[in-house]
């Protein structure tokens, strides 16, 4: 959604940069008036868009597993068999 937003905005803007100075009947600074204020409620609904939380933490999540390797969880399953349950005690360096 966020970047149909933007894209919204970037359209409005090139409109709004576009316009011809001399519309019949007195139009240009209508047509300059209604492209500012859509322009203005797509920069304000572009900073009201927020990504969940979910996507967030799942990106993350997932690149900090890569870098604990999965020799990491291969221990820490083991642990989990021997020791019969509980969290693995924290081993001292």
């Amino acid at each position: 959604m966020k970047q149909e937003l933007a894209a919204l905005k970037n359209i409005l803007d090139q409109a709004l940069d576009t316009l011809p100075d001399n519309l019949p009947e007195n139009r240009t600074a209508r047509c300059r008036e209604l492209l500012a204020s859509a322009l203005a409620l797509t920069s304000d609904l572009l900073k009201q868009a927020k990504t969940p939380s979910a996507v967030a933490l799942g990106r993350k999540g997932g690149q900090v597993s890569a870098q604990k390797g999965s020799e990491y969880f291969r221990r820490l399953a083991a642990k989990r068999k021997t020791h019969g349950g509980g969290r693995p005690r924290k081993q001292s360096e």
